[in-house]
């Protein structure tokens, strides 16, 4: 609610300046900055599990094929962007936006771990997970059918130190001013609070 009063005062504030006004710029930054601490809200907020989500039944196929073009623009024309829809998938109840944003999120660190270029594949599966599976994973994840997204690339990957921490919120391989860390922590909550299993 703060952020909807700063980010608002400030588009009122330049809606009535003209652009030679030496005010113009220190609105332009303040909204600027606005709009980045709403965002890092958003993630604060998914990451914590608190977002309020709006679940409807839907099919994976359909939220990834209609974002292939945006995830293309995201990735760069040097990333070849490979989707592999599985017919007959069954649905899942989840919010569309947040799983929006897990496969953005997912598809940008991708893209950081490829910088000379590769190959990124998203695929959707129907799936049976068994007690094996999840004694496996270390995860307590009750047998029975699922659907799974899965998202791999042909980049450097990762050691088993950054592997074990990768869903810690601010962790992060990347320099600074590349990346705030909450990118995967982000998709961990929204899988989490979707019912969800991520690996």
């Amino acid at each position: 609610n703060l952020l909807t009063v700063i980010n608002g005062t400030a588009d009122l504030a330049l809606m009535q300046m003209r652009e030679g006004d030496p005010l113009h710029e220190d609105f332009q930054e303040v909204h600027r900055a606005g709009e980045r601490a709403a965002a890092l809200t958003r993630q604060l907020l998914a990451f914590s599990r608190k977002q309020i989500l709006q679940p409807k039944v839907q099919s994976l196929n359909t939220v990834v094929a209609e974002m292939e073009s945006m995830l293309r623009r995201l990735i760069g024309e040097d990333i070849d962007l490979v989707f592999k829809p599985t017919e007959g998938l069954g649905s899942v109840k989840s919010d569309r936006g947040q799983i929006e944003q897990v496969i953005a999120n997912l598809a940008v660190n991708a893209r950081d771990a490829m910088p000379q270029g590769g190959k990124l594949t998203i695929e959707t599966r129907n799936v049976e997970l068994d007690e094996r599976y999840a004694h496996r994973h270390a995860a307590v994840v009750p047998p029975g059918p699922y659907v799974m997204l899965a998202v791999s690339d042909t980049g450097v990957g990762m050691d088993e130190v950054t592997r074990g921490r990768i869903f810690e919120p601010f962790f992060t391989t990347k320099g600074p001013g590349k990346g705030t860390g909450l990118g995967l922590s982000t998709v961990y909550g929204i899988v989490k609070q979707s019912d969800g299993f991520v690996w």
